[in-house]
């Protein structure tokens, strides 16, 4: 069996992560995803919205033949690629904003092809990388926010969904 292209593979990881922000959400009552864990600290649901702002600017900067993450401020960055992108609390939206951004940027990525994600990018920290080493640094940081609202899930008293699989329960 011949192995997917380094492009496939990447994605099918992005899916994949995705797929699992979007189960722990799925498997979580409406008023789960508005409460505060602790003062300060984000809800699950602005822990979704930035999943996908931050997808969509991973796949538009990396996308793009001139794509520097320092090339503007974070901010300005941000908001070029999602400054106009919606930010439901409920969840049916938070799902389809989440599954939305990622076909959004899989579509930019496959676009731009392999051989752009094997060029290198200026990383937020000014240092150059491959592109398609940022995408993995980009699949983490989703993986992260997985992780939290994991831990908002149980402060709240919810047994997060990757758990729930893990032990054989829906």
């Amino acid at each position: 069996m011949a192995l997917a292209s380094l492009l496939d593979e990447t994605l099918e990881l992005w899916q994949f992560a995705r797929q699992g922000v979007i189960d722990e959400i799925r498997s979580l009552p409406q008023s789960a995803l508005t409460a505060s864990p602790a003062a300060g600290a984000r809800t699950i649901a602005e822990i979704a919205q930035h999943i996908a702002e931050s997808g969509l600017m991973m796949s538009g900067e990396l996308a793009r033949k001139d794509g520097d993450f320092l090339r503007k401020p974070y901010p300005a960055i941000l908001a070029e690629y999602a400054g106009g992108m919606e930010r439901p609390s409920d969840k049916a939206d938070l799902i389809s904003l989440l599954e939305r951004t990622h076909r959004e940027g899989e579509r930019q990525i496959r676009a731009a092809g392999e051989s752009v994600l094997l060029q290198p990018i200026r990383q937020f920290n000014g240092k150059e990388a491959r592109r398609l080493t940022w995408m993995h640094h980009g699949i983490g940081h989703e993986e992260y926010h997985r992780g939290q609202v994991a831990l908002a899930a149980r402060v709240q008293g919810h047994v997060p969904a990757l758990t729930r699989l893990i032990h054989g329960k829906s």
